[in-house]
């Protein structure tokens, strides 16, 4: 059977709880404390709503301060070079706001809200990401 075949049987099959997974979200284990490099990134398999996503998390122990977390997640798909390689991106910091450079052509992009600082107009999808213990949790 082809991989499209089996797409297309896929699509048939009738899940009971896919009504319910499709008008809420659910945090789901990602991976461990011990997992995460720190200052760096790394990236995971989410699974949405609207499919399967590809996230990338970054861990900036030392960071914490009122509403910023030490815990970022956005999308792992860079939208420049259309490939997904975000947590391989260089962590850095600009005009005070944590950032990620994408590893290909170097644009920026906040850790905070995804927001692109060379193009106002693209702006990576953002998780609630935290710790629950030792696992880190996304909202899928």
């Amino acid at each position: 059977m082809t991989a499209t075949a089996l797409k297309k049987e896929m699509d048939m099959v009738d899940t009971p709880n896919s009504e319910a997974f499709e008008s809420s979200s659910a945090w789901q284990k990602v991976c461990t404390k011990d997992d995460l490099v720190a200052f760096s990134g790394i990236a995971a398999w989410l699974e949405t709503a609207d499919g399967p996503a590809q996230v990338a998390i970054f861990y900036l122990p030392g960071l914490e301060n009122g509403k910023n977390s030490a815990l970022y997640a956005l999308d792992h798909h860079d939208p420049f070079s259309n490939a997904n390689v975000i947590a391989r991106g260089i962590v850095g910091d600009l005009k005070g706001a944590p950032v990620v450079a994408s590893p290909i052509y170097k644009q920026h992009f906040r850790l905070e809200d995804g927001q692109c600082l060379e193009d106002e107009n693209v702006k990576l999808r953002t998780w609630k990401i935290e710790f629950k213990g030792d696992e880190v949790w996304v909202e899928g």
